[in-house]
Order: C-alpha cells, then sequence, then structure tokens
C-alpha cells in the first residue's frame, strides 16, 4: 500500500469504508519532525487514492495527539537553514499542506484525547469534524513560542469561534474540550476512553451518504478555509519571526526546560 512498510511513525488502516491513519510516535507524544509530516502526507494521499476509502479518522496513539512540532529538530535549526527553507519546516515537510493537496476531498475526521498542542492543533483544526475525548488540553504554543498565530487565528473565526479564537491567539492559555465545545470550535466531547467510539459513530454516519456528495462540501469547506489561511498567512510572513531573537530565546528555554529570559520585541 504506497509504501506503507516504510512508515515508522504513522499507521493506515481502512476497514467498512473508514480509514484510520494514526501518529505513532508515543515515546514523543507523537511530536512532529520533518519525517512524521512526510509520512503523513503520503498515508493522506493513500487514503485519498484509496478506491475503498470514503471517510477518514485521524488519531494519535499513546497518551497525547499530539504535543506540537518536534522543537529540537524544528525550532532549533541555524539561521542559515531558516533562511533557506523560509521558515522551520523541511522541505516537503509543511503540516499545512496535509488536508489541502487532495485529489478526491474524502472528510478527514479528527478523533484526539491528552493534548493536542500547536502544529498539533493546527492539524485538527484544519480536519472537517473534530471529536475530543473529555479533559483533552489543546494549546496554541505559536504565540508563547514567538512565532504568531495568524493561520489559528483563521481557523477559529472560520469556525464560528471568534471571540475566543481572539483571546486564545493572544493569551496563547491552555483550554480544554469542555471550553472548545461551548465556543463551536469542536463537534463532540467524547467520554474517557471512548473518543475512538465515538468518532466511528459519526464516520459511519458520513460514510452512508453518497460519497460523492459528501465531497463536495469538503471541497468548499477546504477551498474557503485554505484561501482565509493563505490570506493571514500572508499578511506574518514579511516579519519572518523564525528569524527574531525572541522565537531563538522560546526554543532555547524549552530545550533548556526552563523559563524564558524576557523577550525583547526584536
Amino acid at each position: 500500500m504506497d509504501g506503507q512498510d516504510d512508515r515508522q511513525y504513522v499507521d493506515y488502516d481502512c476497514r467498512d469504508h473508514i480509514a484510520t491513519i494514526a501518529l505513532n510516535r508515543p515515546e514523543k507524544l507523537n511530536a512532529a519532525n520533518d519525517e512524521v509530516i512526510r509520512q503523513l502526507m503520503a498515508a493522506f494521499r493513500e487514503f485519498d487514492a484509496d478506491p475503498d476509502a470514503y471517510v477518514a479518522i485521524l488519531c494519535g496513539r499513546g497518551r497525547a495527539f499530539c504535543s506540537g512540532a518536534d522543537v529540537h529538530q524544528r525550532q532549533l535549526r541555524s539561521r542559515e537553514e531558516f533562511e533557506r527553507l523560509g521558515g522551520p519546516q523541511g522541505h516537503g515537510a509543511n503540516s499545512a499542506d496535509l488536508l489541502f493537496q487532495s485529489v478526491n476531498w474524502k472528510p478527514v475526521i479528527a478523533a484526539v484525547h491528552g493534548y493536542v498542542l500547536g502544529l498539533g492543533l493546527g492539524m485538527v483544526l484544519d480536519c472537517d469534524l473534530i471529536v475530543a475525548e473529555a479533559g483533552t488540553q489543546f494549546q496554541l504554543t505559536e504565540t508563547s513560542r514567538g512565532l504568531g498565530a495568524a493561520k489559528h487565528w483563521t481557523q477559529f473565526h472560520f469556525r464560528g469561534a471568534g471571540a475566543f479564537g481572539d483571546e486564545v491567539s493572544l493569551t496563547g492559555r491552555y483550554f480544554t474540550a469542555e471550553e472548545a465545545l461551548a465556543a463551536n470550535l469542536i463537534n463532540r466531547v467524547a467520554p474517557k476512553d471512548k473518543v475512538m467510539d465515538v468518532a466511528l459513530t459519526l464516520a459511519q454516519a458520513v460514510a452512508a451518504n453518497p460519497p460523492l456528495s459528501v465531497r463536495a462540501t469538503v471541497r468548499a469547506r477546504r477551498w474557503f478555509l485554505d484561501r482565509y489561511a493563505k490570506e493571514a498567512a500572508f499578511q506574518q510572513a514579511p516579519m519572518r519571526l523564525y528569524l527574531t531573537e525572541d522565537f531563538q530565546e522560546a526554543a532555547l528555554a524549552f530545550k533548556e526546560k526552563r523559563k524564558p529570559r524576557g523577550f525583547k520585541g526584536r
């Protein structure tokens, strides 16, 4: 199946027209390095081309869905690397592209638990439907790490959680699955240890419909979201925040397990 045996960090399975795409780096809380993103892209391409797959569930193995970007790899590069790559992501490893390079526009349901942080939150908010286990902790870490939250801000507003998104984008605070549901950011809160059951029930309801009808809606939804997110990214891009002293200090503080020594606005 499209190099599936070569994917160390991502599992793909399809049964009864429902695919499961699972992050499988549990010892790192599914932190996403460049290779994780590349393997996720390969799994989504496999899902898109699989004639038996009508809908996918994106989930994570272990104690968390995703603890965000692998800071040690993606945020501690040299200045020369950042300038050459145009940001923290490696070539072919931009998580923002995961759901927007589709051919068949099949729906994806995020089923999350534990922690959904930074890059992981961005992936989840790109999904078409979201189910979170009770007590799941979310955080938009880009704000405190000096990278800015333009894309996430767009995702919050696109989902109808504008005022809540304004607060979270500016403070970078943790918020819970229950808060996310109340703010209209996610679709379901599942009981403890039942997130996959709830997501499967939702996937079955989607898969029961004519596939092309569902995909027409998915394509329109993603087109508008992609447009708004790219416009927001265009506004933020000239600032090149990944080259600032504040970003470097935040990344080093994370590596050294200490509080930042103070941000200087440069």
